[in-house]
This record gives structure tokens, C-alpha cells and sequence, in this order.
């Protein structure tokens, strides 16, 4: 058939560095994800605890507020330590909510794209998986950052420009709240994408998730009894993470957590297993038996 108008011109705009050309996946994630009242309500919660941390950093401070209270200022201050402490367990909180961001989020990221046969799509275009797993994954590490070291820091920096001489005997707690929340981040994200790949499903994705948190818990508890053993709580992601911030924020020793170093050793297993499912997963074709 003959075509007399040709009025097709190539695009003549500007063109996408190569480096950010992922960044178009979390970009229309994002509309999706907020498209949902429960999800906002959720990530709005996620920010209560830096509320009530700047208002106790505050007051702590503030002579005038504290008189409010009838209280001394020696008092309060003794009863509000804004020391190591006070960021371990504002992490801990902030960290079970970036479990329950992954359990909501995390497993409707990469299964669509296996259920609709997507990834022929994304992957036929100059796209590679490394650039693939990486928007995907930049869903999750954004969320994830905006409720954990993010605030954390703000904490930080707020207790700092309010205490003389507080920032340097504790700038070491900084290094601590970045660390100790991107290996918690990296983790669940490489985590809730194997699972997603593999588990087409979002209800199962989500229980696959709970349960791999929550049975080998128990799973491990149970070994340690059976055989007297400490290594079992290896098994456990909130033991290990635990042990790895209990390090970090120089919080002691403590029996119920396994030894920091084999802690970081499980970690960077767990990472590379799932690294690992995730590039088996991801490819442009699938082999259908």
C-alpha cells in the first residue's frame, strides 16, 4: 500500500541522560502508590515519632517551656537523655515502620511485570536489568529514606544547634543513624524484589514476606533451645539487624542478640541471595515447560 504523507520527524528534544533514565519507573510507581487514602494515611503516620522527638529536643532546651510543667529543669532534663539511646530506639521504631512501607509497597513492584509479560517491554528498549532493578529498587529506597535517616538526622542536627559542644562528642551517632538505616534499607528492598519477582501474587508476596520474618524467627528461637546453640538467632532479620544497631549505637553487650560480626556476615548473605533470586528472575524471556 502506498504512503503519500510523510509526516513522521523524529523526536528532537532533549534526551534523558543515561545515567537517570531509571528514574522514569519509581516516577509513575509513585502515582500509583499515593493513589491510595490508606497508603497516605500510613506515610504520614511514619513521620510521629520525629514530630514528638523535635517537641522532647525542644523542651529539653527551652527554660520557659519547662517551667510550664512545674517541674525543675534539672528534672526534665534528666528524664528526657537525648543520648545514643534515644536514636537506637527511634530507629528501631522507624525501622518496623519501613517493614510494614515494604509489606505495602514492595511486592506490586516487580510481579505486574511478570504476571502481563512486561519485562519483554522495558528490556526491548535501551534499557538493561541492572537499570531496571535499579528503578524498581529506587521505588522502596526513596520511601524508605524519607522515614528513617532522614528524620534521624534531623533529630540530630536539631539536638546539635541547640546543645554547645554536643555535635562534636557525638558526631560518631550521624555516621551510626546513616549506616544503621541504609543497611536496613538495602535489605528489605533487595528482599520485598526477590520475593516479588518470584511470588506473582501480591497477597502471597505479602505473607511469603511476613512469614520469612516472623516463622524463622521462631525458627530460630527454636533451634537455640533444642541445641544450646546462640547462632540460631542468625536466622531471625530482626535479631540481626538488632545486633548490627545494637553495635553501632554503642548500646553494650546483650545476650539476646548475636554477636555483631555474624550479624554482618548474615546481612551480606541475605543481601547476595536475594541480589541473586532477583537477576535469575529478571530477564527478557521466560521458559515455559
Amino acid at each position: 500500500m502506498s504512503v503519500y504523507e510523510q509526516t513522521y520527524r523524529s523526536y528532537q528534544g532533549p534526551l534523558t541522560p543515561t545515567w537517570s533514565r531509571f528514574f522514569i519507573i519509581p516516577r509513575y510507581a509513585y502515582e500509583v502508590v499515593f493513589r491510595s487514602k490508606l497508603f497516605v494515611g500510613f506515610f504520614a503516620l511514619c513521620f510521629a515519632f520525629p514530630f514528638v522527638g523535635l517537641i522532647l529536643i525542644y523542651l529539653k532546651h527551652n527554660l520557659s517551656a519547662l517551667q510550664i510543667f512545674g517541674t525543675s529543669a534539672g528534672e526534665i532534663a534528666k528524664a528526657l537523655p537525648i543520648n545514643n539511646s534515644f536514636f537506637y530506639y527511634g530507629l528501631w521504631y522507624q525501622g518496623a515502620l519501613a517493614f510494614l512501607l515494604v509489606l505495602f509497597v514492595g511486592p506490586a513492584l516487580v510481579a505486574p511485570d511478570l504476571r502481563n509479560n512486561g519485562l519483554a517491554l522495558y528490556l526491548s528498549r535501551p534499557f538493561s536489568r541492572t537499570e531496571y532493578m535499579l528503578g524498581k529498587m529506587s521505588v522502596l529506597l526513596i520511601l524508605l529514606s524519607a522515614i528513617t535517616w532522614m528524620p534521624g538526622l534531623l533529630l540530630f542536627a536539631f539536638q546539635a544547634s541547640l546543645e554547645k559542644g554536643w555535635l562534636g562528642n557525638n558526631l560518631w551517632l550521624a555516621g551510626a543513624i546513616l549506616v544503621g538505616s541504609w543497611v536496613w534499607i538495602v535489605f528489605l528492598s533487595l528482599l520485598a524484589l526477590a520475593v516479588s519477582a518470584w511470588v506473582k501474587w501480591k497477597p502471597v508476596a505479602r505473607i511469603t514476606l511476613m512469614g520469612l520474618f516472623f516463622v524463622l524467627m521462631g525458627f530460630g528461637g527454636t533451634i537455640n533451645q533444642a541445641l544450646g546453640v546462640w547462632w540460631g538467632m542468625l536466622f531471625s532479620a530482626w535479631h540481626v539487624i538488632g545486633s548490627i544497631w545494637y553495635s553501632l549505637f554503642d548500646m553494650g553487650v546483650s545476650d539476646d542478640l548475636p554477636p555483631a560480626g555474624a550479624a554482618w556476615i548474615a546481612l551480606v548473605a541475605g543481601c547476595l541471595l536475594s541480589l541473586w533470586l532477583l537477576y535469575r528472575r529478571i530477564r527478557a524471556y521466560e521458559v515455559v515447560r
